[in-house]
């Protein structure tokens, strides 16, 4: 009798308890997690985040669900003050820009499709799996502007000289997920926020802003404006997920305010649940303390992969070493600890090189086993130790027979697909063909046409400039894409 796969169990943040992962269509999550806003690096804390809702995917996928994953790329309305519930300050965008960083950009669009693509190969250095869609607010304007528009017709939300704001009055389970529900705590929330005489409660946060001088704007019934930030996850999410989502993710900075106003507007316009299930990462810390540029313990992926050649699956071995709901101290000595076991892992593969993969014992043991931690609340912990323990089993025999060779091939393809820490052995390249940068110009081709297919054509006129910059000529022909030396 087959043996009953384990029950997936993540700690659900709305009720503080560890509860099973309950679809509202069996076999099929749906999944939103909150995306990065492209005006810098994303640094190593932002991946943290990532990599939950990454194993999130590979640990559903391992149970043979479905999942439809979502996240989304910020490239407008994320104001500086986004601790507050109707934040103030400058959107995060035109902040860069203005920045000594920004001069390199033409404007604000330039600058957003340069960090977004930088972002897209940061995560492909990381070994994370692409979401289904990746929507970016600028994209949905639409879909905003008729959310809007239904939440003041029932009574949600109200238009002022300076905007539109959703009214916390109206919706009755505002502060059910963080816990801010009394006037003290609220108040809390909105500390410093430069008051706008005309909003019914000062912690009525804006869904529409009305600012001219603000550098992206788009015209609505209420004038010309942007978006709030809150608003465009809620509109994207429905957009694609529907109206009740399975689960939402992001850091834990973003349970007060960014998900709890999720919540209100979508909830208010809907009348149903959001999302039946909330999780949150908690924070990464360097050396005991915050990440601080001025200390010098402020990293991006590139400065650790680039500048300090740290193997990327090494780093994010080290970045998922700990579980997400516990906070997680990074140090030189957790590098150093992934990079030693990310060796082990590449001369594994290299033992079992050429085997037909086929389940065996011990390791279809070993491999339930590590499947069953990641369904406990993503155990990573105990997921690692199980897979160190059977790339040790392939390793400690002088030689391997092949029952075990195939067994050991077979439990290092579950680990790369739940954990996406084994190295893929390096390939000799088509002889004859070119390398540039250590790539086949085949590969680079292959590369650019899925970002062409997925519509990324910043990513595929980079391809294209870079190997013309190689000195190739690339003619895109009605047979397939032609190279020649120029």
């Amino acid at each position: 009798m087959p043996k009953m796969p384990p029950t997936f169990r993540l700690t659900d943040t709305m009720t503080h308890k560890v509860r099973e992962l309950a679809l509202a269509e069996p076999g099929h999550l749906r999944f939103y997690s909150c995306g990065p806003t492209v005006y810098s690096y994303a640094h190593i804390g932002n991946f943290r985040t990532f990599l939950t809702a990454d194993l999130v995917v590979r640990t559903a996928q391992a149970l043979g669900w479905r999942v439809s994953y979502v996240s989304n790329i910020t490239d407008v309305g994320h104001l500086t003050a986004d601790d507050q519930a109707d934040a103030e300050g400058e959107d995060k965008m035109a902040k860069a820009l203005h920045s000594k960083e920004g001069e390199a950009f033409v404007n604000v669009w330039q600058l957003a499709e340069h960090y977004e693509t930088a972002f897209r190969e940061d995560w492909a250095r990381l070994n994370l799996i692409e979401p289904m869609v990746r929507p970016r607010a600028t994209q949905h304007m639409r879909e905003q502007i008729e959310m809007i528009q239904g939440l003041i017709e029932r009574g949600h939300a109200y238009e002022t000289p300076t905007g539109v704001y959703f009214s916390v009055a109206s919706f009755e389970g505002y502060g059910k997920l963080s816990g801010n529900r009394d006037q003290e705590s609220l108040q809390r929330g909105v500390r410093d926020v430069v008051q706008d005489d005309n909003k019914r409660h000062p912690a009525d946060f804006a869904l529409w802003k009305k600012d001219e001088k603000h550098l992206m704007q788009w015209y609505s019934p209420w004038g010309w404006g942007f978006p709030g930030w809150h608003l465009e996850c809620s509109a994207m999410a429905m957009q694609y997920l529907g109206e009740t989502i399975d689960l939402h993710a992001g850091g834990e900075d973003l349970v007060f305010p960014h998900h709890e106003c999720e919540i209100a507007q979508s909830e208010a316009i809907t009348g149903k649940p959001f999302s039946n299930h909330w999780i949150h990462t908690r924070f990464l810390r360097v050396d005991g303390e915050k990440m601080s540029k001025s200390k010098g313990s402020f990293y991006t992926v590139r400065d650790l992969v680039d500048e300090r050649g740290i193997d990327p699956l090494a780093l994010r071995y080290a970045l998922i070493a700990v579980p997400y709901g516990k906070p997680l101290n990074f140090t030189d000595q957790g590098l150093a600890d992934g990079l030693t076991n990310i060796e082990r892992f590449r001369q594994a593969r290299e033992r079992v090189e050429g085997a037909s993969p086929s389940p065996t014992e011990p390791f279809v043991r070993i491999a339930e086993e590590m499947l069953a931690a990641m369904c406990e609340d993503l155990n990573t912990s105990v997921a690692l130790a199980k897979a160190i323990e059977g790339a040790k089993e392939i390793l400690r025999p002088a030689s391997l027979d092949e029952e075990a060779r195939r067994g050991g091939a077979w439990f290092l393809d579950r680990v790369s697909q739940l954990l996406g820490i084994v190295p893929e052995l390096e390939q000799a390249p088509a002889e004859g063909e070119p390398q540039i940068e250590g790539r086949a110009i085949g590969d680079w081709l292959a590369m650019r046409a899925d970002a062409k297919q997925s519509k990324n054509f910043a990513e595929s006129d980079r391809i294209r400039d870079l190997l013309t910059a190689a000195g190739y000529e690339i003619k895109d022909t009605p047979q397939g894409v032609e190279w020649r030396k120029a």
